[in-house]
């Protein structure tokens, strides 16, 4: 993994733990999603710069969106 990639990000880990929950690999899931493989993975690796498009994409198949929310100052 890139060292400046936060795997830990909220919308990293939501991503990941929803995908395995329903039982799917990355390929099937992207594919289900309609996005790049590799957007997907870097998306759950927790790339800081990933296109907010493709995230809001990955997201509405779970019913969600990115939306605006307060920062998390303690870390």
């Amino acid at each position: 993994m890139h060292p400046e990639y936060e795997r830990e990000n909220p919308i990293a880990s939501f991503v990941r733990t929803k995908r395995k929950e329903l039982g799917y690999t990355q390929k099937e899931f992207s594919l289900r999603c309609g996005v790049n493989l590799r957007f997907l993975k870097e998306l759950e690796a927790g790339k800081p710069t990933v296109r907010l498009d493709r995230v809001n994409v990955v997201l509405a198949f779970f019913g969600y969106q990115a939306v605006p929310g307060e920062k998390d100052r303690s870390k």
